[in-house]
């Protein structure tokens, strides 16, 4: 870790310190209330990203066809012109990846993406070689965060990350889980790993890792990538049935996803969601979580309350 590094996570920290329930202050934040979108700092760089990213599990998973691929297409020219930028993908996630190289190429590159994948394998050797394919796929040199998938071999593929991002062949570094079932190990390699982002699930029905993990993770000046914000789509499905709460027109919400997606950027402790949809509309929809009000520490209650008691 150079010092720049640890200069920006004791910065971190030391705000996070200060203004423990209150994410407009955090460092290099810029409020949602002057239009323009979120974004919050990387902890171990200060770098900003933008809260609303883009999941591609199941959604971009299309193959060859050529009607899907031009539909995906619009998504992420959707996607990058309400500012967002981080794509997280996986070669657990089929023909994703190939997907997303194509649609970023008929795109012609745009500029603020930030490329998120995975390696899932338990082979180490294997590993270097799936790296190697998913720059291919995605059409780039270098991407900006590698992660261990389901913190499947963790130990060796984070031995070959930390090797990489100290030959500048990788910008980020980080693990995964989707499970509650591995959070004990998780927080084991938050402990001891000098990792740059975990990624979780956390939505407002699932929030197991308010207990321990957010808070390590800010302990650490680890960033948070807030996987399954929809549950999937069940979660949305099912609150969409009611009325919009009257609290919803506080910070801006005009739709159920806005208001799921607010509670999650809002934590401190979260730098990013990636909701995953296969909808221009929906993507439009997603991103304008990112801008207006967002909600404070009281008002995060009353709307894990309300929505629990739907």
């Amino acid at each position: 870790m150079d010092r720049s590094c640890v200069s920006s996570r004791r910065a971190f920290l030391a705000t996070l310190a200060v203004a423990p329930l209150s994410f407009l202050t955090l460092p290099g934040n810029s409020p949602a209330e002057d239009g323009q979108p979120l974004v919050k700092p990387i902890p171990s760089t200060g770098e900003p990203l933008p809260v609303i990213g883009m999941g591609t599990w199941i959604t971009f998973n299309v193959g060859d066809d050529p009607v899907a691929r031009d539909v995906r297409t619009d998504v992420l020219r959707a996607f990058f012109a309400a500012g967002g930028g981080m794509i997280d993908s996986s070669p657990m996630y089929g023909t994703a990846e190939a997907v997303v190289g194509d649609c970023l190429a008929r795109l012609d590159r745009p500029k603020g993406l930030f490329s998120a994948t995975k390696v899932w394998t338990s082979s180490t050797a294997e590993g270097l070689e799936q790296i190697a394919a998913s720059e291919r796929l995605w059409g780039l040199q270098r991407l900006d965060l590698l992660q261990v998938h389901n913190l499947v071999n963790w130990k060796g593929h984070l031995e070959t990350l930390s090797a990489m991002k100290a030959d500048g062949k990788v910008r980020y570094i980080g693990v995964t889980t989707s499970h509650g079932r591995r959070h004990p190990e998780l927080a084991r390699i938050m402990e001891t790993q000098p990792i740059d982002f975990v990624q979780l699930t956390y939505n407002i029905e699932d929030r197991e890792v308010e207990a321990r993990l957010l808070p390590l993770a800010a302990e650490r000046g680890i960033a948070v990538i807030a996987n399954r914000p929809f549950q999937g789509g069940s979660l949305i499905d099912r609150v969409k049935r009611h009325p919009l709460p009257g609290w919803a027109r506080a910070i801006d919400c005009t739709e159920w996803s806005q208001i799921l997606l607010k509670f999650i950027v809002s934590h401190p402790a979260v730098t990013c969601a990636i909701p995953a949809t296969s909808r221009v509309d929906h993507m439009e929809e997603n991103m304008t979580a990112a801008r207006g009000g967002m909600p404070d520490a009281a008002l995060r209650q009353r709307m894990a309350a309300d929505i629990a008691a739907l």
